[in-house]
């Protein structure tokens, strides 16, 4: 144990009533006991995929096909989600493994049963132990689809000294954007370690516009094909910034309720459908009970519903994007004030007009390029009423906007490739990348 353990030793405890409300599994796994990975054929190296949970995981769908070709590839997830999904998409033929917990003890643990040549750290998650060991082993980590936010470079600086031992080691940072990498040389990456490389996610997606499942969800939950249907994505709590007295009775309720399920039900246009889907599992009961009348998707009813159900919960994982190639309209959650964000590409991809909040810092240069594109809406809580009912109620505005969006995404498509060459780079295995950049 070092000084570092200690520190994490005594953070777990002051915050263990926050994190002990959520049941975790695997906690074997997360203290570095893994099952071993066999040894990749003579000659070949291998390079750790790091993908924190499913959004991350899924931005790396394009990349490892690419690398499959020259090297070897593990990935390793760290929520339980995120490993499933990494699970669903890469095994059997990609060794998938949990990402442990920053304790020395647990990262020698996991890096004597990986062995990897080079580290690879999709967006951030850079962990002062994990860092420290893989340069005690000569073993190279770099980041990529690197993403700092402004909050979290705030929150970085305040640990200057630290944060200087965990960067600067760092053998390449591709960041989405010129943005973040002034942020990443900020916190002592060498300025020749740091290159703009785009996003990944923009790449990640599919325009595909029927969706597997698709049709068995609408017709379990009694969905109505024929009636519009707004489909919210990764809904969240809500902590209205606007005053209460400047809303409708309706809203007023909402603000008072504080989730955006009930901002959303209250926006809602009478005789349209609405489906939420909550971000986290553990708010699927909090949700349930701001939508009046709710068809939970949980209770796979397996029959025709009547007419009168028009509020639907989708209380599982894995078919988000199945319920977005279902709807009229997107909406995209945590972005009415208090969080920051989520992905909006995925409905957008699939040819749906999508909205979200004015609260997106995390996903700042991705909103504003639909933004710039005319292929997204930026509404607030007060606003939001009135621009579904429009939105709604013109077809010829859903479609521009919808054909707009999907424009933007093929402009910025082609950083997976750029990745690869980087990480192919890195490992020092000459290679031809296909792609854009």
């Amino acid at each position: 144990m070092n000084a570092l353990d200690l520190a994490y030793a005594i953070g777990g405890v002051v915050s263990a009533p926050w994190w002990a409300r959520k049941s975790r599994a695997g906690w074997a796994e997360r203290l570095g006991r893994i099952e071993a990975v066999p040894a990749p054929p003579a000659g070949r190296k291998r390079v750790l995929l790091h993908a924190v949970s499913v959004g991350e995981v899924n931005a790396i769908r394009g990349l490892v096909p690419l690398l499959d070709r020259h090297v070897d590839v593990v990935i390793a997830a760290t929520t339980d989600t995120g490993l499933a999904r990494a699970r669903e998409l890469f095994a059997p033929r990609h060794a998938v493994r949990r990402y442990p917990l920053d304790l020395s003890g647990g990262v020698a643990r996991f890096l004597d049963a990986v062995r990897p040549d080079l580290a690879v750290l999709v967006e951030l998650e850079v962990w002062p132990n994990f860092i420290g060991a893989c340069a005690q082993r000569g073993i190279g980590v770099g980041i990529i689809n690197g993403r700092l936010s402004e909050r979290s470079f705030r929150g970085y600086r305040r640990f200057r000294r630290i944060v200087a031992r965990m960067f600067a080691p760092l053998t390449f940072v591709c960041a989405q954007e010129p943005a973040y990498r002034d942020r990443f040389l900020a916190l002592g990456v060498r300025p020749d370690r740091v290159r703009v490389s785009g996003s990944m996610k923009w790449d990640s997606v599919s325009m595909a516009e029927h969706i597997p499942g698709a049709n068995e969800l609408a017709r379990e939950m009694g969905i109505r094909r024929d009636r519009p249907l707004i489909v919210a994505g990764s809904t969240g709590p809500w902590s209205p910034g606007t005053a209460r007295s400047g809303l409708s009775e309706s809203l007023r309720t909402a603000h008072d309720r504080r989730t955006e399920e009930a901002l959303l039900h209250a926006a809602c246009p009478e005789g349209v459908q609405l489906l939420c889907a909550p971000r986290k599992p553990e708010r699927f009961e909090e949700a349930a009970s701001s939508l009046p009348g709710v068809v939970r998707r949980s209770d796979r009813p397996g029959g025709t519903r009547s007419a009168s159900c028009d509020r639907f919960l989708l209380d599982t994982l894995g078919e988000l994007r199945a319920a977005y190639s279902l709807a009229t309209v997107a909406v995209v959650g945590r972005s009415f004030g208090g969080l920051y964000g989520s992905d909006v590409i995925e409905p957008i991809a699939l040819g749906i007009p999508t909205i979200i909040g004015p609260y997106f810092g995390d996903f700042e240069s991705i909103v504003r390029s639909f933004e710039q594109g005319g292929g997204i809406t930026v509404a607030d809580a007060a606003d939001l009423p009135k621009v579904l009912r429009e939105l709604l109620g013109d077809e010829g505005r859903r479609r521009t906007i919808a054909a707009a969006g999907r424009r933007v995404i093929e402009t910025n498509r082609g950083a997976t490739a750029r990745h690869a060459r980087e990480i192919l780079g890195a490992l020092g295995v000459g290679a031809t990348i296909d792609g854009a950049g």
